[in-house]
């Protein structure tokens, strides 16, 4: 074989070395990293965002209810001792019923597994701070403490009107210890899904 035809020769399997590799790269850039799957997973389900584990289980009550047509973004937990009590998610129209908010659903299932009225050492975490009638049902339940996504104003900005009512119930300024804000990032992105879904309003 001459220096020329060597010199082709060795071109040729260079070109074909490349070819090869080249399909292999591309394959192995188009399979997606853990955290791009993780983001992913992340904007699909809003409770992965949460930080706090009763708050993801809150969300996640919250999807479920939405995803049926039962009523708003609103899913709470009951906890006591750091154990999971009862779960609700609001079912006003599900229920026909205007007091079926999500932390009545919880308080009542809550009450039911107890087998009592009374739910001192309980916490409620709840996707959407309470509106009047929650928040007062929490007090009589003796919850001690109220933790909280979304503000009264972004329920607001959703279509419901929990703003209106305590501003002609004179406020919540005196109740500050007693509601905990928490993951609001995550239960605003419940929000956002909610609102994809062009809900009946109520």
């Amino acid at each position: 074989m001459t220096m020329r035809n060597m010199a082709v020769a060795f071109a040729l399997g260079l070109a074909l070395a490349f070819s090869l590799e080249a399909p292999a790269q591309a394959r192995k850039a188009a399979v997606p990293s853990p955290q791009a799957e993780d983001l992913a997973l992340k904007a699909e389900d809003p409770s992965l965002q949460a930080e706090t584990p009763f708050m993801r289980l809150a969300i996640a009550e919250a999807l479920a209810g939405i995803r049926q047509g039962h009523g708003g973004p609103f899913g709470s937990v009951v906890v006591k001792d750091g154990k999971v009590v009862a779960k609700g998610h609001n079912k006003v129209l599900q229920m026909h019923d205007p007091t079926m908010h999500g932390e009545i659903d919880a308080i009542r299932g809550a009450c039911r597994a107890l087998g009592t009225h009374d739910l001192s050492g309980c916490e409620i975490y709840t996707t959407g701070e309470p509106c009047p009638m929650c928040l007062a049902a929490c007090l009589w339940a003796n919850i001690s403490k109220i933790h909280y996504g979304c503000t009264i104003a972004d329920n607001t900005r959703i279509g419901f009107r929990d703003e209106t009512m305590d501003k002609q119930l004179g406020g919540r300024k005196g109740l500050r210890g007693y509601l905990i804000p928490v993951d609001r990032k995550a239960c605003l992105s419940l929000f956002d899904a909610y609102l994809k879904l062009n809900p009946r309003r109520y």
